[in-house]
């Protein structure tokens, strides 16, 4: 598989070769809080400690967003936000890279940067939307800064030529803005269209980010040709006291399978989702609800929260997510950026970079029709290596097992727990109702010991427990129900003593039957982010964090206990993870 995977990109490489060699002049010529003192154009000595072996980031330098990702003529891309100058930032372009498997990668030149009067001061994120027709064209659409004041449009751009099949080179016509704010919109507050979908009455419809006051809208444009669109007369949604919604993603998902959907899709069995980047908090939040397509409106189901404290496709370090729809094997993606947390811009710049991308996930919509689920893509399990099993494994209260004959550092974990008993489960505090899951993690964290729980994986650990970064599970009684707590808490991550560091200890609830009296987790860690899945991928946490031991074959792998029902490993699976081109 690893051949394969490796001839496969060769192939790739070889074409793309052939293309710049023999096509002409298919090159791009040259042209939030910025650290302008930051930037540098020299040479960059990049720190490889904390670097992740298989996530997405380009070699040096600043990244966020990611923008449009697509599949096109039998070739992935991923376009997002990139400084070229330096590991903080500024200086935005929309970086662009090709892949036939969305794990590995082939860098290109930058498919947008700032160069016309209606992107002069940014080109910032957007989506991209694939016109039908007898040779079907990309196009992109992308937030337009125009000016010091941050003055915000959204623009178009199109392949220079489809028969490039990497579509190396974009052009931004000169009819550019498309879209611009009327008076009734906060010109600064109006960016991330999404990629639009097709009416029944033959209209073009997308969403622009924005706020009214504190409120959070999603303000809906049309089009008929692609090139005029007009403001509905209201929105298609907003949300009181969400603040200014950036990167609004929003979607149709099956009541039926687990199949993805085309953006257009509409008709009975079908739901929609809306996902919306809070500006305020830096979280996201999602709801599941009902598209009125007479009267242009989303309408959430009335048993979820339309606010900060509602569903979160990830609820830990996730931010300016984007999905698209892969028509080669008919699921949606899922794509998320994970910024550093480890202090201050200073640190970035020491080590030369800043910002990966997660590992892209299969999304659906689960079976009870109240949240949707994620998984890594299949694709990742081509860079599992060497595998070591564990079964049947009992832990008693505050006893542990080193998962050893894998790098620990670079790893792909999962696991099943079970337990005879849910009778010793604690009692859940009525004080903890208004808190987030986060603050009652760092309440009840993995060394207090419970009943039903803690119990999960010690991941990016020291030999002698000095750095670790728990990610478990603890289960409450709560009145006539249970409820399952997961966290990944990275309090303990690192030894390094900087006060500024972000070591939060992220946790979400799990929405999940305890009837066979089992819980599930898979892990992906590589060196400095953990990204876990929950009872099958109903709760997603990601981690970044930074030890100062357990790095690289200094790093260890535990499952534990800590509570006083004994939890049983009925099956443990580990596999060491290869390299990913990037």
């Amino acid at each position: 598989m690893k051949f394969l995977r490796k001839c496969s990109l060769w192939t790739l490489s070889i074409l793309l070769t052939f293309f710049v060699v023999f096509s002409c002049n298919n090159g791009v010529n040259a042209s939030h809080e910025v650290f302008m003192k930051l930037q540098s154009l020299g040479a960059v000595n990049v720190r490889k400690i904390h670097r992740t072996g298989y996530h997405f980031q380009p070699p040096r330098h600043w990244i966020n967003d990611p923008n449009g990702p697509m599949y096109y003529n039998g070739v992935y891309h991923l376009f997002y936000q990139y400084n070229p100058k330096g590991a903080v930032w500024g200086n935005i372009v929309w970086a662009h890279s090709i892949s036939i498997d969305l794990i590995n990668w082939i860098r290109l030149k930058p498919a947008i940067y700032p160069s016309k009067v209606f992107d002069k001061y940014g080109t910032w994120s957007g989506s991209v939307t694939i016109l039908p027709g007898n040779k079907p064209k990309p196009v992109i659409l992308y937030t337009g800064i125009v000016d010091a004041n941050n003055t915000q449009v959204q623009n178009y751009a199109i392949p220079a030529d489809l028969s490039d099949p990497f579509l190396r080179k974009w052009i931004k016509p000169d009819n550019n803005p498309l879209v611009v704010a009327d008076n009734s919109i906060n010109k600064t507050q109006f960016r991330d269209p999404t990629t639009a979908w097709l009416g029944q009455d033959g209209q073009w419809r997308i969403v622009v980010g924005s706020a009214r006051r504190h409120r959070g809208v999603a303000l809906l444009y049309r089009s008929r040709d692609f090139m005029k669109w007009t403001k509905a007369q209201h929105p298609l949604h907003t949300s009181a006291h969400t603040g200014n919604w950036e990167c609004p993603d929003f979607f149709p998902v099956s009541l039926k399978h687990t199949d993805g959907l085309d953006t257009s899709s509409d008709g009975d069995n079908i739901k929609h989702v809306l996902k919306v980047s809070l500006d305020v908090t830096r979280f996201e939040y999602y709801t599941i609800g009902t598209y009125d397509t007479e009267k242009d409106r989303y309408i959430p189901d009335d048993t979820l929260i339309d606010g900060w404290k509602g569903l979160r496709l990830d609820y830990g370090n996730f931010y300016a997510s984007k999905t698209f729809y892969d028509p080669s094997k008919n699921r949606r993606v899922l794509w998320g950026w994970a910024n550093e947390s480890d202090a201050s811009p200073d640190d970035s710049i020491k080590k030369g970079w800043a910002g990966i991308q997660t590992i892209p996930r299969k999304l659906w919509l689960d079976p009870s029709g109240k949240q949707l689920v994620q998984w890594p893509v299949e694709e990742l399990e081509t860079l599992r290596k060497q595998k070591i099993e564990l079964r049947n494994h009992k832990l008693d209260k505050g006893e542990k097992v080193e998962v050893k004959g894998i790098t620990p550092a670079q790893a792909d974990v999962e696991v099943t727990f079970s337990f005879s008993s849910l009778e010793n489960a604690e009692e859940f505090d009525p004080s903890w109702v208004d808190l987030y899951a986060q603050d009652v993690c760092a309440i009840r964290g993995s060394t207090v010991q419970g009943g039903l729980g803690p119990f999960g994986l010690l991941t990016l650990s020291s030999k002698n427990l000095e750095e670790y970064t728990p990610v478990f599970f603890r289960v409450f009684k709560a009145q006539d129900k249970y409820k399952v707590l997961m966290c990944s808490d990275a309090s303990r991550s690192t030894l390094r003593d900087n006060k500024k560091m972000y070591k939060p200890s992220f946790a979400g609830y799990v929405d999940v039957d305890l009837s066979d009296k089992k819980l599930s987790l898979r892990s992906l860690i590589d060196h400095s982010v953990v990204e876990s899945f929950g009872a099958g991928g109903k709760t997603c946490i990601t981690s970044r964090v930074y030890p100062t031991l357990a790095i690289h074959d200094e790093a260890h792998l535990f499952a534990f206990n800590n509570g006083t029902e004994t939890v049983t490993i009925e099956t443990l699976d580990a596999w060491s993870m290869d390299k990913a081109e990037r």
